[in-house]
């Protein structure tokens, strides 16, 4: 009965991954269509479970809400990113119900994994709620991006840990490649949040040159009011509060974050190859290029939609990369011991 349990936990992990993939862009494509805050209220939609559709639904609500008149065309995104990150909420807890039920019987369950996976989707929850209420607050949305990929990482994370068996190990190099994946991993995560905090202030076409801002905007740039991280809280930020030297120095160190990753997974993908792990430092390599391609297209052809929403998956399948690259290694370390 528990074996038969453990194949439906390690089915739902690998689904829930998947489903987590598609609320990240999902959530992508809510933000850059500007409609984080298509439905004024939460968790309803202006009072419906879904959103007003009639005449007399539509009137009521704009007499309800004045200041943010129904636009169907974000709110049915918005309620789709609601409803879908909803159902992975309770995929998430059907995984820790099922570990609950199987932790005493199967040997080593990582059990306390599956319970940090179900607080960080309660957490996700509320800052799913503080999005709407707070405005947009800037720091919140960049939170909540940052929990959406972590929920991804967690739950590839735990997939892997119920599926993937222990591999022999060349041991000389081992602890010099962990490192550097590690670092890579950090700088990779920091990456992420520089992207969410551009996101959130609205600073992705701040710069349109390439490969650099030009020196007049360089010499503008505001770094106290682009990484202040007390804004207020009240103002609507659809849109950004920030202004043009704030967001040119959000969007300049979101460069800088990419050269940083870009030179350290260089050398960890020389490192993995000549050590013989040439998948992993392939597989690596190819998210690089296609993220880095994703990148400049945003920059040169002005951010447009579908490419920005590409540009989110990117990233999150190179954590993905990453996660995996890191596993592996750990998994080796764990064989040495």
């Amino acid at each position: 009965m528990d074996s038969s349990t453990l194949r439906v936990i390690k089915r739902l992990t690998l689904i829930a991954t998947l489903f987590a993939l598609v609320v990240i862009a999902l959530g992508a494509y809510t933000r850059l269509v500007h409609a984080g805050l298509g439905c004024p209220d939460w968790p309803t939609c202006y009072g419906h479970l879904w959103a007003p559709d009639s005449v007399s639904e539509i009137s009521s609500a704009n007499i309800a809400f004045p200041d943010a008149p129904v636009n169907l065309d974000k709110t049915w995104p918005e309620m789709t990113h609601r409803y879908l990150a909803s159902s992975l909420g309770l995929l998430c807890l059907i995984i820790f119900l099922l570990g609950f039920k199987v932790k005493k019987t199967v040997s080593k369950f990582p059990f306390r994994h599956t319970v940090a996976l179900l607080i960080l989707v309660i957490i996700q929850g509320l800052f799913g709620m503080w999005t709407v209420t707070l405005k947009l607050w800037p720091q919140v949305v960049t939170l909540h991006l940052l929990g959406g990929f972590s929920t991804f990482g967690l739950l590839l994370l735990l997939h892997l840990r119920l599926t993937q068996p222990i591999k022999p190990v060349k041991e000389t190099m081992i602890p010099k490649i962990r490192l550097l994946a590690f670092s890579v991993l950090v700088i990779l995560f920091g990456q992420i949040m520089l992207g969410g905090w551009t996101s959130s202030n609205y600073a992705a076409m701040a710069c349109l040159e390439l490969p650099l801002c030009s020196m007049a905007q360089l010499s503008s740039q505001d770094f106290v009011q682009g990484f202040n991280l007390l804004q207020q809280i009240g103002p609507n930020y659809l849109g950004g509060q920030l202004d043009g030297g704030a967001r040119i120095a959000i969007h300049a160190m979101h460069r800088f974050g990419a050269l940083a990753v870009l030179l350290l997974s260089l050398m960890l993908i020389t490192t993995l190859y000549q050590n013989r792990y040439v998948k992993l430092a392939l597989a690596l390599a190819t998210m690089l290029i296609i993220q880095l391609l994703l990148g400049l297209s945003n920059v040169y052809f002005g951010l447009p939609l579908y490419n920005a929403v590409a540009h989110n998956i990117g990233g999150a399948l190179l954590l993905a990369t990453m996660i995996v690259i890191n596993f592996r290694l750990y998994q080796q370390r764990k064989k040495r011991a």
